[in-house]
């Protein structure tokens, strides 16, 4: 927990660590506060018919207790992945706490994943059960047996949980022990599970109050339009909400509406947001009304996954009277660089300063620290609370995720003379669309399952709303002409296989593919 020292230097100096050898995150997310404040409020829903529901710790308690005792029924033990397809809801949290609390896995899946993703992270992570609604049925049909699935619509799960017991003594975890796991595009090959173990939440903890200005304050209350399948949905807000004693709201989204989360904002007193860069540029792009605009209770407000940039900035002062407190980090290893407002650090066109409790360094190749203002690869020192354990199953990948002790990001930077992180560029083929980091390989691997392509390639380019958006340049199969028609075909051929955010916008067909020598594709060419 941090303490508002009044300076950032002592802050970070005088942070240490103190992590127990034993913690779960059921136990201490929920079980805690059940016991400690059985009424206090701990999801706040705003239903699609704009009613609100509160969700208590007790209710949460005991909601994931019987889930708990279902789940055991069903052969659910230590270590075994439970995969959870499911929008913002107070089911959604039960779940998570009870797979914690047996001391299994969470497997989050994002709602916008279309069969063909779902189907490789249920394969690759050997997923026992799959708890979804009969929304998600017709996606699922095909790539997992129906008596793995459990749909929290049906009568057949309502009747199951009555018969269950509402109390469950959690399993005694060690901080390392794994409990959940996300999976990442790289730009090569098929996405990777980031395995995470209990202690992520710990970990997590100085970076949510730094960004919010020391949270909780009196009547703190946090939101997210983020899938809290996401790291930042997850990670960022529901379990650290939780953790904290600070009500979280649920709300449904098919689509991010800058009108729907005005109307949102202004009907609860909401007071901390996550919102990613790009919902922050249809927000402002669509503002609130002279009404909506006077109930805002905003306190922080907090963005990242892609820069922010002066402009939003700009608007978030003039508009809400916030500086937006610019967040970095991955999936491997979240929020370790940021800005905090009530401590003055801030500064146009950086990120921020480490969070306390997290060792950043500009490196070279040969993982030796640069000196300030040379650009280097932004990397991070193990061990540390919120960096993963490993990838699921593969290895190689876990090994070249590090230089020595620094954990490789991936991104290119520098720390400038006043100890503010820059970021520059990426050094490899990452896209970032609307907030998300997309890896080129799983969509090539997708456009190659239609009967038209032979050969194809995925690179980003850049837009001022997105970021960037996906561009695939592909050679058709003998027989197939390139037309606006076959171009949209393809796009939705991968929109309703993969997610919407990673299809391609641009559709660029080519006579040949540039190749070096040994057959690799020449992205730079394509760019």
């Amino acid at each position: 927990m941090l303490e508002n020292t009044g300076s950032y230097e002592s802050l970070y100096d005088r942070f240490e660590w103190d992590i127990p050898e034993f913690f779960n995150i059921g136990y201490s997310a929920c079980t805690h506060w059940a016991r400690k404040a059985p009424e206090r409020p701990a999801i706040i829903t705003r239903t699609p018919d704009k009613t609100t529901n509160i969700t208590t710790y007790g209710q949460l308690e005991a909601l994931s207790n019987r889930i708990c005792n279902l789940l055991t029924q069903k052969g659910i033990a230590r270590g075994d992945r439970v995969a959870i397809l499911l929008p913002q809801m107070p089911e959604t949290c039960a779940i998570h706490m009870a797979i914690y609390k047996l001391g299994a896995i969470a497997l989050p899946l994002a709602m916008l994943f279309g069969s063909d993703g779902l189907a490789y992270r249920l394969d690759n992570s050997g997923a026992s059960i799959l708890f979804l609604t009969s929304a998600s049925a017709d996606k699922t049909a095909n790539i997992i047996d129906r008596d793995q699935c459990i749909f929290i619509d049906s009568k057949d799960f309502t009747e199951q949980l009555n018969r269950q017991s509402d109390e469950f003594a959690s399993i005694k975890t060690r901080h390392d022990d794994p409990a959940l796991m996300i999976y990442t595009s790289g730009t090569t090959g098929p996405p990777k599970g980031a395995l995470h173990s209990h202690q992520i939440l710990l970990g997590h903890i100085p970076g949510v109050q730094f960004a919010h200005d020391f949270l909780p304050q009196p009547d703190d209350m946090l939101w997210t339009p983020a899938d809290w399948a996401w790291a930042g949905g997850l990670l960022n807000v529901m379990l650290p909400a939780l953790y904290l004693g600070v009500p979280v709201v649920a709300c449904k989204f098919d689509k991010f509406d800058a009108e729907q989360a005005w109307d949102l904002l202004s009907s609860l007193p909401i007071r901390n947001i996550f919102i990613p860069p790009t919902a922050l540029k249809i927000m402002r792009a669509s503002p609130p009304d002279p009404e909506q605009k006077a109930n805002l209770q905003l306190r922080t407000l907090f963005s990242g996954g892609e820069a922010v940039g002066r402009q939003l900035q700009g608007w978030a002062m003039d508009e809400l009277g916030l500086h937006i407190n610019e967040v970095y980090g991955q999936t491997e290893c979240n929020l370790v660089l940021e800005s905090c407002a009530s401590l003055d650090v801030l500064k146009p066109g950086a990120i921020g300063k480490p969070v306390p409790g997290h060792k950043l360094a500009i490196i070279d190749n040969q993982g030796n620290e640069l000196a300030n203002n040379a650009i280097g690869t932004i990397a991070i020192k193990r061990p540390d609370p919120v960096m993963f354990l490993r990838y699921w199953d593969n290895e190689q990948a876990t090994t070249d995720k590090f230089c020595g002790d620094w954990l490789l990001t991936g991104d290119q930077g520098y720390r400038d003379d006043d100890g503010y992180y820059h970021f520059t560029g990426r050094d490899d083929d990452m896209i970032t669309s609307s907030g998300y980091r997309i890896g080129p390989g799983e969509i090539e691997d997708c456009l190659l399952g239609h009967p038209a392509i032979k050969l194809a390639a995925v690179t980003g380019r850049d837009d001022p709303v997105r970021t960037q958006i996906v561009v695939a340049h592909l050679v058709l199969h003998d027989g197939f002409d390139p037309s606006d028609q076959l171009a949209q075909d393809i796009q939705n051929f991968v929109k309703t296989r993969l997610a919407a955010h990673e299809y391609p916008r641009k559709i660029r067909f080519l006579d040949d593919m540039p190749l070096t020598t040994t057959g690799k594709i020449i992205r730079r060419h394509l760019r």
